[in-house]
């Protein structure tokens, strides 16, 4: 139903597949605010 392959789909986090089941059951998510990303760049630096 995805186009996963097996391989894939057992490797997924629950993360993963939840947000695979969101996204085909058409729940939108709210985009990061400001702070979000703030906290983001500083958990995970380009260099």
């Amino acid at each position: 139903m995805f186009g996963w392959t097996p391989d894939g789909f057992w490797n997924a986090t629950p993360e993963e597949l939840a947000a695979l089941v969101r996204a085909a059951g058409g729940e939108e998510a709210a985009p990061p605010d400001g702070a979000v990303i703030a906290r983001l760049k500083e958990q995970f630096p380009d260099g």
